[in-house]
């Protein structure tokens, strides 16, 4: 066995490694789960070479198991998310061509609606008898592929995303030295697994390190500030929607809760936001209620974490903080004026100027599987990465200006961020959610244009919303058109789906 992550693990044999609903469970345990569903996958093979395994688990001690038994086997985990649709699993299954399919048994009613269901082997989790057989395992490189998680889709089609074990053990290690790990800490895990921020961050990261990760599979924030306040919780991550739905709650609660909440929450080292931008009102927020400052860190599924404010230091509001170990970054100009989407130059522009943000790094991913053009349209003929996403330096500290094919806006002649522009109109009293985007329109090119979801009881219209903002922001960022809806789209991840908010402008205004 030549995987760290699993070979850590017998170190810390007697620890409490998971909690989850069904129980505690130590790192020895989990080991022989795992070892009892890599026999069951191997069965007379001595090795799975690279193929891929599908697993549709909940979090908790089954899903870790799962995951280090198809590694255990030479396969790559391929994991599937809880709330896809049969459509993405099926899209899934036929990209991945996999024949194995690991399940808990709630999930058998959506995996009995998938094609091709007599060329699937289905193995249910309850049905693995904990084994503890010596059968000779393959010997796993680490340039060979682990994982392919599947992107959110928030533009396209999703995209597998290949990562090796090289690139999962950098990806952690990063973590683990800046962020500080250790056996002492215990995580509260309420993110989805079938994507980086869940299983590399707050999941492997902790294993790594021979901590606890307490697994809640649903968000409830009473749960959850239960949990923080238990004196036993040191580590919480989350999407900025979560913290927003956590400080509404908070501030649902009489005034002697609030204060046993604030009171008891002190064992909290650290708590990180990511996966979306954080809005500065929503920093402050938070920080009024728990003293805790929240750390702000960019990353995506091809690259794991890149930046991230300091542990220990000032964290800005609105800043990404600064390059991680190990991880080269750069800022290169880039064509809006193409015809088509945003073209990279990869020049590295003048300091102080906006550009791509590009990556590169053993935390960088492989590829994209079963699809080498994308793959190379995504990296530059030097091998940096091409993040799509728009940055720039102010003081050494990196910020992210939003994704240039959706967060920039063409608009008269200028270029604006959207993510700026919800910043401010999220300071507004009665607006509870904002997104912005960019419509054709014949006079800007672009049309700023703003979908909104009110507080109750707003009585906020559009003339009264751009008299407002004219006061805020300067007159081509204020929005053109409009739409106040009951609520905005979003993926598992909370983050909003900006081609759908353009569907709904278009169906609106055409």
């Amino acid at each position: 066995m030549s995987i760290e992550i699993i070979s850590r693990a017998s170190r810390y044999a007697d620890q409490i490694a998971v909690i989850d609903p069904s129980g505690e469970y130590t790192y020895s345990q989990i080991l022989d789960l795992a070892t009892s569903i890599s026999e069951k996958l191997l069965s007379n093979k001595s090795d799975l070479n690279e193929e891929c395994i599908l697993f549709m688990v909940s979090p908790g001690h089954k899903y870790i198991a799962t995951q280090w038994g198809i590694w255990m086997s030479g396969g790559i985990a391929v994991p599937i998310a809880l709330s896809h649709p049969v459509e993405e699993i099926n899209h899934i299954v036929d990209d991945t061509f996999s024949k194995n399919i690991i399940f808990d048994p709630e999930f058998s009613k959506i995996l009995n609606k998938i094609k091709n269901q007599n060329d699937i082997q289905f193995i249910n989790t309850n049905q693995i008898d904990t084994c503890t057989l010596n059968k000779k395992r393959p010997q796993i490189d680490e340039s060979r592929k682990a994982m392919i998680i599947y992107t959110s889709g928030t533009t396209n089609k999703p995209k597998g995303v290949v990562t090796t074990h090289l690139n999962i053990k950098a990806q952690i290690t990063t973590l683990v030295k800046s962020w500080q790990w250790t056996s002492s800490d215990h995580i509260l895990n309420v993110l989805p697994l079938h994507h980086v921020h869940g299983i590399v961050n707050a999941m492997l990261c902790s294993l790594w390190s021979g901590a606890t990760c307490e697994f809640l599979p649903d968000f409830d924030p009473a749960k959850i500030w239960n949990k923080l306040s238990n004196n036993k919780t040191t580590l919480f991550m989350a999407v900025p929607t979560m913290y927003e739905k956590l400080i509404s709650f908070w501030e649902d609660l009489p005034s002697k809760n609030q204060k046993i909440i604030t009171n008891h929450i002190s064992n909290l080292r650290l708590m990180v936001s990511g996966s979306d931008a954080l809005l500065p009102i929503t920093l402050k927020k938070w920080k009024l209620i728990t003293n805790h400052t929240l750390l702000e860190r960019y990353g995506m599924t091809e690259i794991g974490m890149a930046l991230s404010n300091p542990l220990i230091g000032p964290r800005i509001p609105g800043f990404v903080g600064i390059p991680l170990p190990g991880v080269h970054v750069r800022i290169c100009s880039i064509d809006f004026d193409s015809k088509e989407n945003p073209v990279s130059l990869d020049v590295e522009v003048p300091p102080g100027n906006e550009g791509e943000l590009q990556i590169k790094g053993k935390n960088v991913f492989l590829e994209y599987w079963n699809n080498p053009e994308e793959t190379s349209r995504s990296f530059s003929k030097d091998g940096w990465f091409r993040t799509g996403d728009i940055s720039s330096i102010e003081n050494g500290i990196y910020k992210i200006l939003g994704r240039a094919s959706q967060d920039i806006i063409k608009t008269g002649g200028e270029k604006v961020s959207a993510n700026e522009i919800q910043y401010v109109l999220r300071t507004h009293p009665e607006i509870k959610e904002c997104a912005v985007v960019g419509i054709k329109d014949n006079k800007w090119g672009e049309a700023v244009s703003a979908a909104l979801v009110l507080e109750k009881e707003s009585t906020l219209n559009r003339t009264k919303l751009r008299n407002w903002a004219k006061t805020k922001l300067i007159n081509y960022k204020v929005p053109q058109k409009i739409l106040i809806v009951e609520s905005l789209p979003r993926n598992a991840m909370g983050k909003i789906i900006k081609p759908k908010i353009k569907e709904m402008f278009s169906k609106k205004f055409n």
